[in-house]
């Protein structure tokens, strides 16, 4: 790392961050006003308060602070900034800043499924891959499947990709290679997925292909205002995919992590149906799975 030294100056307000070479070509003078959106050095300094000016020239950077705080309270800690912004970007061009991508590791219930959840929105709404075949407008799911054989299904929704893997492999052998693998292809900017993704509030509109009825709507509000939040939460998605008036039964369309889960159905009695049979008795006495 290259080591950033701290020069005061005759100016009490202005402390200079040295470095060992040229920073950039000219000169650079920023105040608050300034467009910094493409200058992240810039805009980690001036997320601290007190930064009111830098000016960046030959191989230092000034920066004048405000007279909230003193020097030695602050200095070290805007060297560390310095230091770590340098690191990344030895130069200082004009230029957008990253979006850094932390990515974390998550069980589901379903054991064959691990999630893989991301600090940043990756699509807005979910797509789901059942196959390989099907990954072509998917370009992360198309890597995952060409990268790791295992690989049998990709859900991703919202800020995670869940994987659903065949008994080829055990996750305590493949998940944190996974997860660097998909931290570092995010990293690089490349494409999640060119396929329109489903929308939430109504996912198995295009399955399905109509309108649910003034019941249906009842039983998928509960749905989503009670259940899909949890179901989520754990890689999954479910779904009204059809309703049965005579027998008071609603068949769900499970997806991602929920879709062969083994607790699948056993959640479905124990827990949805039970939530819809308390809200609208009238309505629903069963539930019954589809998995996607």
């Amino acid at each position: 790392m290259q080591e950033i030294l701290i020069e005061t100056t005759e100016n009490p307000k202005v402390m200079k961050f040295v470095a060992g070479y040229n920073l950039i070509p000219g000169s650079l003078e920023l105040d608050r006003d300034s467009d910094i959106s493409e200058i992240p050095l810039a805009q980690e300094l001036f997320n601290y308060p007190f930064v009111d000016k830098i000016f960046i020239t030959a191989n230092f950077i000034a920066v004048a602070k405000q007279d909230t705080v003193e020097w030695e309270h602050v200095s070290q800690g805007l060297k560390n900034v310095i230091e770590d912004e340098l690191l990344a970007n030895p130069r200082i061009y004009r230029q957008k800043k990253k979006q850094v991508y932390q990515i974390y590791a998550e069980m589901t219930p379903n054991p064959a499924t691990m999630k893989f959840v991301s600090s940043q929105l990756l699509i807005n709404g979910f797509v789901e891959v059942k196959t390989k075949e099907e990954a072509e407008d998917v370009p992360l799911a198309k890597t995952i499947f060409e990268q790791y054989l295992f690989a049998k299904e990709v859900f991703i929704s919202d800020n995670f990709v869940a994987v659903t893997k065949d008994d080829s492999v055990q996750w305590y052998e493949v998940m944190v290679e996974m997860r660097a693998f998909i931290a570092e292809y995010l990293q690089e900017g490349k494409s999640v997925s060119e396929r329109e993704p489903q929308k939430h509030e109504n996912p198995v509109e295009k399955i399905i292909k109509r309108n649910y009825t003034d019941k249906e709507e009842k039983i998928s509000a509960i749905l989503a205002e009670y259940i899909a939040p949890a179901v989520e939460n754990d890689g999954g998605k479910i779904s009204l995919i059809e309703y049965d008036e005579e027998t008071k039964t609603a068949k769900m369309l499970l997806q991602g992590a929920c879709s062969g889960c083994p607790s699948s159905t056993a959640t479905l009695k124990g827990g949805i149906e039970n939530v819809l049979k308390q809200f609208i008795p009238e309505l629903v006495q069963n539930v019954e799975a589809v998995n996607g």
